[in-house]
């Protein structure tokens, strides 16, 4: 049995093959996943598993270079603007760029994989941007 604390196989198999600079999305339940797009469907129910509790479970397994978000996450409103601060929080020094919701949506045929939450959170989407761990 693994002991890093990411157990879906999927999700696991993807970051395994990810090269640097390839790009994986984590979503919330409502975001538009282009059907081209490889998707992982973790949602259940409503906030579960949550955005952010799958955030952290990816950043055990995957280098993390740069991440990009929608600039409506940082102006939504109150949920939105705390959800930025504990992405912030969990990713550190990683650099964060904004785009508009429209350019983020522009991106998703350009990412390995977009992994669905169960988040409810306005604008709760990011690209990861895949490192190198040497």
């Amino acid at each position: 049995m693994k002991k890093t604390p990411l157990l879906n196989s999927h999700l696991s198999r993807v970051i395994a093959e990810m090269g640097h600079l390839d790009r994986l999305v984590i979503a919330d339940a409502g975001l538009p996943i282009p059907k081209e797009s490889d998707r992982i469907d973790l949602a259940l129910t409503k906030g579960i598993p949550g955005f952010l509790e799958t955030l952290e479970a990816v950043r055990t397994e995957l280098e993390i270079e740069s991440v990009i978000v929608a600039e409506e996450l940082q102006t939504a409103g109150t949920d939105s603007k705390t959800l930025f601060a504990a992405i912030q929080g969990v990713l550190g020094e990683i650099p964060i760029q904004s785009v508009s919701h429209e350019a983020f949506k522009a991106l998703l045929p350009t990412a390995r994989v977009v992994v669905r939450t169960g988040e409810f959170t306005p604008y709760a989407n990011i690209v990861l941007v895949a490192g190198v761990a040497f």
